[in-house]
């Protein structure tokens, strides 16, 4: 059985296969690949375009989502093999993964990070024992990483500039009043070098880097299917001749836990705003933003509001990538 965790886990002709069957339904295709079956999306935290697109995506399958806010009206989980739960969690997930699994078809996971201990949370625990104890696909909606969004943002680049191989993606690092989760981050970057691009990372302090395990595995993909991997600090050289801009703001992985003494390298980045002059460095570049986004702090309205932004577009793709997942997942022989 497999689920969909992180699109490391996927290769290049698999992934693109998705994007393949995600176009053919914005063009029109129709499937009823779950035609009687159900996916449970469990929600630790807030989301806008992840809800509405997967209950719309299962519903014109023929399915049926059942949204679970699993942090108010379900009970507190334990994921950690061997607790003594004497705590606030009720329920450990070894019986709510299998009782789920009994009900639904497909289990969905969205659940952020704590932003206290990254060495245990890298290991991306709550997600992780829901796919250890269902006996159903387990598909990943935001963890640490966050698949399906960056399905949503190639297909998007593909529909605007075609082939990506060797084109040049700057994934850049943008301002925000707080650190925030690296998970879009670690995506994007996967994702592009997986397709064979030029990945430039542009951080305010080489302290952004991301995790070794993202850094790594985009410098793999790119030795075996072309492209680069690079990071700098040089807001000029990053921004000439690139094809594709992305913005995303994140926490430094040395400050985790500590955020407050962040702040010094935080404020390096507060002209690291996207801007009309940046842009006018690139290629004509497309620009894009997983949203939500704040205006003129990430992006300048000039930039959001021009033809080259592509965020409305790659969150439309959210619902026929998310459809093109569930159905691969549900076409599995383990699925009731």
């Amino acid at each position: 059985m497999r689920h969909f965790l992180t699109t490391a886990d996927w290769t290049r002709p698999e992934l693109q296969g998705l994007l393949d069957r995600a176009s053919a339904f914005k063009s029109g295709t129709v499937s009823r690949a779950l035609e009687g079956k159900s996916i449970a999306l469990l929600f630790f935290n807030p989301s806008l375009r992840t809800r509405t697109s997967f209950d719309i995506g299962a519903t014109k399958m023929g399915g049926h989502a059942i949204v679970l806010d699993a942090k108010g009206a379900t009970w507190p989980l334990e994921f950690a093999d061997g607790a003594v739960m004497d705590g606030t969690a009720e329920e450990h997930v070894r019986e709510a993964a299998r009782v789920l699994s009994s009900y639904v078809d497909l289990i969905a996971i969205r659940c952020f990070p704590e932003f206290k201990d990254w060495a245990a949370e890298r290991e991306d625990p709550m997600i992780s024992a829901f796919a250890k104890h269902s006996t159903v696909p387990v598909i990943n909606m935001e963890t640490i990483v966050h698949p399906c969004q960056e399905l949503a943002m190639m297909l998007a680049l593909q529909e605007r500039i075609g082939a990506v191989q060797d084109k040049t993606f700057l994934l850049t690092w943008v301002p925000h009043p707080k650190p925030l989760n690296t998970a879009v981050a670690n995506s994007a970057l996967l994702m592009a070098a997986k397709f064979g691009m030029n990945v430039r990372l542009l951080v305010p302090d080489e302290r952004y880097r991301l995790d070794e395990r993202y850094m790594g595995a985009a410098e793999r993909f790119t030795a075996e299917g072309g492209g680069s991997v690079t990071m700098t600090t040089d807001v000029e050289a990053a921004y000439t001749g690139a094809d594709a801009v992305y913005a995303k703001s994140w926490g430094a992985l040395p400050f985790y836990g500590h955020w407050e003494d962040e702040a010094p390298f935080r404020a390096k980045g507060r002209d690291f705003m996207i801007t009309p002059e940046k842009m006018a460095l690139t290629n004509n570049a497309t620009v894009s933003h997983c949203l939500p986004m704040r205006r003129n702090v990430k992006i300048a309205d000039a930039v959001v509001d021009s033809p080259a932004f592509l965020g409305i577009e790659e969150a439309a793709n959210r619902l026929p990538v998310q459809q093109a997942v569930m159905e691969a997942l549900a076409s599995q022989g383990a699925v009731k």
